[in-house]
């Protein structure tokens, strides 16, 4: 793996240990208009890595340091998800600018690099996550399109459950509070169902309880989910 060193001086030092990996999209125009900003100081922004379209790879800031990629943000009571958190940009123009599928080169190059972080750091299935994870009534990438499955098949993230479904016909509080056991911040639910859809099933993205959100969320709760197989 070729690993281009492309220094942002917009970090800081870390408060945590490394225990999270963070995916965004650049959601902007162009591959360059991202990584300007990316290294721009005024805009006080940053990543660990950014892999583009054709499936470069930039360093951006080292692991060991704190990126600025996450924001306000929260996951399974961490509140300082950047000091605890390896963040990667892809190049993608986002919802604003004409959402695209993620190319098969650049999931090439994005799959190997997340499966030496996440050995790096042992970090878990459950903690490999989306920026709309995290920050679910501000973001909504890496967004519908992006292929989990892809990474849930080689147990880099965890699957959208398909095997032995049981519909625990939670109520809409019941089901929000499982949602906040299983890591999503549900001060906004609207948001938080939505994120949750988004990830786990992004065909239907209505921010609505169904059998099928309660049925999956119920199976990521218990041990050893199974599906996208």
């Amino acid at each position: 793996m070729t690993i281009i060193d492309t220094p942002s001086p917009n970090w800081d030092e870390r408060a945590l240990p490394v225990s999270m990996l963070v995916l965004h999209y650049t959601g902007m125009p162009d591959a360059e208009g991202a990584i300007a900003r990316l290294r721009d100081p005024a805009a006080k922004v940053s990543c660990h890595y950014l892999v583009a379209e054709d499936g470069t790879i930039l360093r951006m800031v080292d692991e060991d340091k704190r990126a600025w990629h996450a924001g306000r943000s929260h996951w399974r009571e961490i509140d300082d998800v950047n000091s605890a958190s390896i963040g990667i940009e892809i190049v993608n123009p986002g919802h604003d600018w004409g959402y695209l599928p993620f190319p098969a080169e650049q999931m090439s190059a994005l799959i190997p690099l997340i499966a030496e972080i996440v050995e790096r750091h042992r970090i878990t299935r459950g903690n490999v996550v989306g920026h709309s994870d995290i920050a679910p009534a501000r973001k909504r990438d890496p967004g519908e399109l992006f292929p989990w499955h892809d990474l849930a098949r080689l147990r880099l993230a965890l699957p959208r459950p398909t095997k032995n479904l049981m519909d625990p016909h939670w109520s809409e509080a019941g089901f929000c509070l499982a949602l906040e056991r299983f890591g999503y911040d549900v001060t906004d639910r609207m948001a938080a169902i939505m994120a949750f859809q988004r990830r786990f099933r992004p065909e239907l993205i209505d921010g609505e309880i169904d059998a099928e959100c309660r049925m999956i969320l119920l199976a990521l709760l218990l041990p050893r989910p199974q599906g996208d197989d």
